[in-house]
């Protein structure tokens, strides 16, 4: 195996280390750290939640004196400032590393390549960028969230090959297979909060939990203006997680008071838009966002700039039907040159569904 190749082989364990913690670390970034020494793995680690040591540490503790000499990998950036932890540069540097192998940069303007030239001042020899694609894809949100000061969109829907969500009357359980709905249940884990419209929950009355895969339930998001919402929809049982409706100001206050003593948070916008609402998440630190939404407000979310991702399940069905819902509703585009395209496109099958995921370009106005 040539040492290139090593590289990358050890750089993917500190992705799937880095993974163990997904859906625990926002406003943190996902990192897995791995410490090798004549060829063997003699420590790794990884960052658990905000507050607790980083991935290097960890690593540097599991590995003890054989750290000495020892190569760091690690998928992003040491970082050289104090936060809740200390620096992680010190803490290599005190263990006597004698390389360090960096996924990314972090785009962290408090990092940002200062914990490189910190580690190469020192003399540790630096390598950076190997993997770097599969590490920015891992840790997209708080890439994201870090420079643009907003939380990551990513808007999934499942349709028929003829672009339905649901028949006519409305019906829509269920468009996909049994394994893309896991695979959903899958990336809701891997959440901070998944949003939904008061249509979802008026048709569907949704659980929005992750009963099909492990790790933690997200925050559970309600948008309705009018809140004219079922007083016993299942979001409401706060026992499993937490939910919060997002309303205008003063509307069915009889409700509010209902769901306020169920444990339910309201908060009351004006106006209430998706670009109000993921400000409000980011000031809760949450980085990267599930939206299940209707076409409706799935359109204003694309249109308001707080969607990035498309995740978009076709099922090899055909409902047809008029009147039936389509995924995105109206976007005011007229003509076809119009279409917002996607960058960076995979499609991939589930069983008999196929998965297209792709980036947005900017729509912000």
């Amino acid at each position: 195996m040539t040492q290139e190749n090593f590289d990358q082989q050890m750089m993917q364990r500190c992705l799937t280390l880095a993974r163990q913690a997904s859906g625990y670390t926002s406003p943190n970034p996902m990192v897995g750290a791995v410490v090798v020494k004549n060829g063997q793995i003699v420590g790794q680690g990884f960052h658990l939640k905000p507050g607790e040591p980083h991935a290097e540490v960890f690593a540097l503790q599991d590995a003890g004196e054989n750290a000495a000499g020892a190569t760091v990998y690690v998928n992003l950036e040491p970082c050289n400032h104090y936060g809740r932890t200390p620096p992680c540069t010190e803490r290599l540097i005190a263990s006597k590393v004698a390389k360090v192998v960096v996924g990314m940069v972090d785009p962290n303007p408090l990092v940002a390549g200062k914990g490189i030239a910190k580690l190469e001042d020192a003399g540790i020899e630096v390598t950076v960028g190997v993997e770097e694609a599969a590490c920015r894809r891992l840790n997209e949100a708080f890439c994201y969230s870090i420079l643009h000061h907003r939380p990551f969109g990513i808007l999934k829907y499942a349709m028929t090959l003829d672009g339905k969500i649901a028949t006519n009357t409305g019906h829509s359980a269920w468009v996909t297979g049994t394994n893309s709905r896991q695979l959903v249940h899958k990336t809701r884990a891997g959440c901070d909060a998944v949003i939904v419209g008061g249509n979802t929950v008026r048709r569907d009355n949704p659980h929005l939990t992750i009963h099909q895969a492990t790790g933690r339930n997200p925050l559970r998001v309600v948008m309705t203006r009018n809140l004219h919402l079922p007083q016993d929809a299942n979001l409401w049982d706060v026992d499993t997680a937490s939910t919060v409706v997002f309303t205008e100001w003063g509307k069915n206050p009889s409700l509010q008071k209902v769901l306020r003593s169920k444990g339910v948070e309201v908060v009351e916008l004006s106006p209430l838009t998706p670009s109000q609402v993921m400000n409000v998440l980011y000031e809760r630190q949450l980085s990267r966002i599930f939206w299940e939404c209707g076409g409706i407000l799935g359109a204003q979310a694309i249109s308001e700039g707080a969607i990035q991702k498309i995740m978009a399940f076709i099922a090899p069905k055909i409902i047809g039907g008029i009147s039936a819902a389509s995924p995105v509703g109206d976007l005011g585009l007229e003509k076809m040159s119009d279409a917002l395209s996607l960058d960076d496109v995979t499609i991939r099958q589930v069983d008999e569904d196929t998965l297209v995921e792709g980036y947005l370009k900017s729509v912000e106005n």
